[in-house]
């Protein structure tokens, strides 16, 4: 019984990460002013592998509607230009030597319906890490079970506890995305 407990535990914390990975990638949503959290979840081809874009140069906002990149490894620029550029959020970077500039756009139309489908893809990654964190629940459940160390009729309530609580953290996600459409087409 104890490992069912520690397993629901397991569960619980790798879901908690799902859901607030999410949080802080909505956070980079800004939807009108520039935020250093709008570039933290951009993924940087370096050194032969995607690395995150706050490991490869420092970034910062230095207006209201520019964020710029200091960019640590002169090699790296063009990189970065493209990570930028093809990350999603419609943003245009330029570079200029080892800083690349990064102007926000006025928030039209176009441009809020691309913040929309960012905050879709976002939550449905968080959806897919939530349901491959109950799959690796499930089976773990069976592996008890086929041990010997829980019974058919415990294995089957443990499997509806984790659906239960997969529900609950989707519930949680869908919720999360509503309110971040909300905000996007309210600014």
């Amino acid at each position: 019984m104890t490992e069912l407990n520690s397993l629901k535990q397991d569960l619980t914390r790798r879901m908690d990460g799902a859901v607030e990975t999410l949080r802080r990638e909505f956070a980079g949503l800004r939807t009108g002013r520039a935020s250093p959290g709008l570039l933290e979840p951009v993924r940087v081809n370096a050194y032969g592998s995607e690395m995150p874009l706050p490991q490869v140069g420092t970034i910062a906002v230095p207006e209201p509607r520019m964020l710029t990149v200091q960019v640590w490894d002169r090699s790296l620029v063009n990189a970065v230009v493209v990570a930028i550029r093809d990350c999603g959020l419609g943003l245009n970077p330029a570079a200029d030597g080892q800083l690349v500039r990064v102007p926000i756009p006025q928030l039209t139309g176009e441009r809020r319906l691309e913040l929309s489908k960012a905050a879709h893809r976002y939550a449905e990654g968080a959806k897919v890490a939530v349901r491959g964190v109950r799959r690796d629940g499930m089976d773990q459940c069976k592996a008890l079970e086929k041990k010997g160390t829980i019974g058919q009729d415990e294995e089957k309530h443990w499997a509806e506890e984790v659906q239960k609580l997969t529900d609950s953290y989707i519930k949680r996600i869908d919720d999360a995305l509503v309110e971040k459409d909300k905000e996007i087409k309210q600014v």
